[in-house]
């Protein structure tokens, strides 16, 4: 028996309705398989975060645990989503030496063997001096970025092999970007090598011996306010001491580890005409690695040519 035209019609778009609907289901399931596809990368910082984006692009997913600078590595207690990221991570990057413990924390209790794990500090090289404690904020010192910049591409490429020729090419280019950085350093160094400045925190001290100073503050201040304790009076008083007698040229601060000493020492050197270049532990937000760095670099500069 013949098809009306009504039944024909009906068939026809029945059809193409299914049609459609398996179109839209095939896009639906490539734009999941594109965003599984990625490699699932856990930084503890921004700053090393930042730094993964830039060789992995869009062919990673980024976690970066701490990115408020009011959150302190040191003391820093792991939450659920966190801890979720982490047991899923291909690639984890940490900094080490004692400052992001709960990494290795985390990936203990989420039973994650498989994970890709850069520490920074291993990858430097660098050691504490005789009698002396380790400087482990290794993301000042550009050798060393350079350095976890290849391992972050070793490690993406084992993890995505079809994009390997990518992350070698972005990382390269990232590295070039230090070269200037260095460059600055060495015209510091140049212009002002062998002359002293006072610091809060251990944390820019990498750039400022890059640069050729000299740290004239006593280390058990600095170590007191980065370990969050008291500074003596007499160490204090030493402190203070340096920009009253003008026996440093600048002062470079921390701002992200305020308190009522490291005030009283800002106001001191403010006080005595002595420069204050602030610098902070983590990714400001709005920078990049590359431009916060440079940034930083260029304000030290600028304060000791005053």
């Amino acid at each position: 028996m013949p098809l009306s035209t009504s039944r024909r019609l009906a068939l026809l778009t029945g059809a193409s309705l299914a049609l459609l609907a398996g179109c839209g289901s095939s896009s639906d399931s490539a734009d999941a398989a594109s965003a599984s596809a990625k490699v699932p990368v856990v930084a503890s910082t921004n700053v090393y975060g930042d730094i993964v984006r830039s060789i992995g692009a869009d062919k990673v997913d980024v976690t970066s645990v701490i990115s408020d600078p009011d959150q302190d590595p040191h003391s820093y207690e792991a939450d659920t989503q966190n801890q979720l990221a982490l047991s899923k991570a291909k690639v984890v990057v940490e900094n080490g030496g004692g400052y992001d413990d709960f990494v290795d924390r985390m990936l203990k209790s989420g039973h994650n063997d498989s994970a890709q794990v850069i520490n920074a500090v291993r990858v430097s090289g660098k050691t504490a001096p005789k009698g002396g404690e380790l400087n482990e904020h290794v993301w000042y010192d550009f050798p060393t970025v350079a350095r976890v910049a290849d391992r972050i591409s070793a490690a993406l490429a084992k993890a995505d092999p079809a994009d390997a020729a990518a992350f070698r090419k972005n990382a390269t280019a990232f590295k070039a970007e230090l070269t200037p950085l260095e460059a600055k350093e060495a015209r510091i160094m140049k212009e002002h090598g062998g002359e002293a400045v006072a610091i809060t925190e251990p944390v820019p001290l990498y750039m400022i011996e890059a640069s050729g100073l000299v740290n004239r503050t006593p280390a058990a201040f600095s170590e007191a306010i980065e370990e969050g304790g008291d500074v003596s009076p007499r160490i204090l008083q030493e402190s203070l001491a340096l920009f009253s007698g003008r026996k440093v040229k600048a002062l470079v601060y921390n701002e992200q580890t305020s308190g009522p000493q490291t005030e009283k020492t800002e106001a001191a050197a403010k006080t005595a005409g002595v420069p204050v270049v602030p610098v902070t532990e983590t990714l400001p937000k709005g920078k990049d690695y590359l431009g916060w760095m440079t940034a930083n670099v260029d304000a030290l500069a600028s304060a000791l040519a005053r």
